[in-house]
């Protein structure tokens, strides 16, 4: 009788826990299709419902424009979180994860990007920079805001990641072993609180790394299994490429992205908008990011778009039904 009852308080607890749906970090999506609820099941590891997708992107109009972005210190990382957060906000079934076999819809569009601590030093430590967007911020704005964090990154000064990172590497293997598994656990019933999440650079919508920077190409990248980041951006340097036009060939500049896409948040179709969308963006970013005044500011708010931008997706959905309806139906 005596080891009963704790059993029964255990097993209670365990079915309070099991039946907590609410996070931090995102709202519990309760109308999952049956078929989706079981594709968590079945391929429980974020690897193993991994898809890959390539996009060209013309790289022309958007070197011209960040020549003129140079008078704020903006880059071609900043134009591309600036795209992908207006990505998200126009395709916000791309902003949800899988935890615990549900799915969720996060709250607020969050990008990390990854950084040399020193420009092309081939010792220098990889960083990687957690930001959210926020609406109603123009590019300059946002550009304001990541260089200060990248000031930070780059002043060689221990951040608080790096305090982190050096306690944990002081434990033993089985400790740390131990540790991960503990917090695994805690994110799985939804028990990891909001400041530990916030400070984790993979608790983000998606990471993009920019390897033409260091003059690479894209690679294509796993997904991890720490965090809940469904998508991870290659992007490599711009090239020249021979594409055809009108029947004939003609050599343009192309950004080449490649996309690690975890199918368990949403289905291929919506994959497709969202990065169309994103590829709009970039291929006209006097229109998406900010027509430039003299002086290369701007004050074009990125998200929500003002009544005189119309979606970068209504050039895709003409005779269709919107994007969330289409991939509703699809369900």
């Amino acid at each position: 009788m005596f080891v009963l009852v704790p059993l029964v308080v255990l097993f209670v607890l365990w079915v309070l826990v099991s039946s907590k749906t609410s996070r931090p970090d995102g709202e519990f999506v309760k109308k999952t299709p049956a078929y989706r609820r079981m594709l968590a099941i079945i391929s429980p590891g974020i690897n193993d419902s991994v898809v890959y997708f390539d996009r060209a992107v013309d790289a022309g109009p958007l070197e011209a424009y960040l020549e003129r972005t140079k008078a704020f210190d903006a880059n071609l990382t900043h134009a591309l979180v600036a795209a992908f957060g207006i990505g998200l906000g126009e395709n916000p079934r791309m902003n949800q994860f899988v935890r615990g076999f549900r799915l969720y819809r996060r709250k607020g569009r969050w990008i990390t990007f990854s950084m040399k601590r020193a420009k092309l030093n081939r010792r220098a430590k990889v960083s990687a920079r957690k930001i959210e967007l926020k609406d109603g911020e123009s590019f300059r704005e946002l550009v304001v805001r990541m260089n200060a964090g990248i000031k930070e990154e780059r002043s060689g000064k221990k951040t608080h990641a790096d305090k982190e990172f050096d306690l944990l590497n002081a434990l033993p293997r089985p400790l740390l072993y131990a540790g991960e598994r503990i917090l695994s656990t805690l994110d799985y019933y939804n028990l990891l609180p909001a400041s530990f999440i916030e400070g984790d650079a993979m608790y983000t919508s998606i990471v993009i790394a920019n390897l033409g920077s260091l003059g690479m190409g894209p690679g294509y990248h796993h997904l991890y299994n720490w965090g809940t980041c469904p998508l991870f951006i290659m992007v490599g340097r711009v090239e020249d490429r021979v594409v055809v036009e009108d029947g004939k060939p003609v050599v343009k500049r192309i950004l080449p992205l490649r996309f690690t896409y975890d199918e368990r948040i949403d289905d291929g179709l919506n994959a497709h908008h969202g990065i169309e969308s994103v590829v709009r963006c970039l291929e006209n970013p006097e229109r998406w990011l900010g027509g430039l005044d003299d002086n290369g500011s701007t004050d074009r708010v990125l998200w929500p778009h003002g009544d005189d931008i119309p979606s970068p997706l209504d050039d895709l959905t003409k005779g269709e039904a919107p994007a969330e309806a289409v991939g509703a139906a699809a369900e």
